[in-house]
């Protein structure tokens, strides 16, 4: 009997002691907090100039895209000794071997044309002139905001243009090309 009365005073105590718990309610954890970082990557373009016209005329354009702006090196060979024009054209087709097969000039804003900046207007594909050395090697950098590579403007967007070295200098003047000579060699800018 006296094991009967201990077990039961041991079981009310149990149940005694389970009522005066207490509840804690753990906290709701919550998502951590993930912070969305945009990053930047420059945009880069690489074409490859082709032979036209029945010249030598090779290289490689790199259209790179920095801080909001275009920076441009274009590298070539083959070339004659002395000044020559590079443009950018309306259409990146290269296929005809005279390279007319690209159109005029880039002129999204209707400008006549001139040299890069002029007060009285120039193309956006008015790049300008360089010089071949001895050797026939010449290059030209560029920078301007005013292009970008896939933007929405189609006032700036070089995507779909192609690259033209000419035979001879832009006189800056001629309208509407300058009177730059032959499309030696042609590279289409594609993304």
């Amino acid at each position: 009997m006296k094991k009967i009365n201990f077990l039961l005073i041991v079981f009310a105590l149990s149940i005694c002691s389970c009522k005066n718990e207490k509840k804690v309610e753990k906290p709701i954890e919550s998502e951590p907090v993930v912070e969305e970082v945009k990053v930047i990557t420059p945009k880069s373009i690489t074409a490859t100039l082709s032979a036209k016209s029945d010249s030598n005329v090779s290289g490689e354009v790199i259209f790179k895209e920095v801080n909001g702006s275009i920076e441009m090196s274009a590298v070539m060979s083959g070339l004659t000794p002395g000044v020559h024009a590079i443009h950018l054209h309306q259409t990146a087709d290269c296929s005809s071997a005279d390279g007319k097969s690209t159109g005029g000039h880039w002129n999204p804003t209707n400008e006549p044309h001139g040299k890069w900046g002029a007060t009285d207007g120039y193309h956006k594909g008015d790049i300008g002139n360089f010089t071949a050395d001895e050797s026939g090697n010449g290059k030209i950098e560029f920078t301007t905001d005013q292009w970008c590579i896939g933007c929405d403007d189609e006032t700036k967007n070089i995507i779909g243009k192609a690259v033209i070295v000419h035979a001879g200098e832009d006189d800056l003047t001629s309208q509407p090309s300058g009177a730059a000579g032959a499309r030696v060699s042609c590279a289409g800018v594609i993304e």
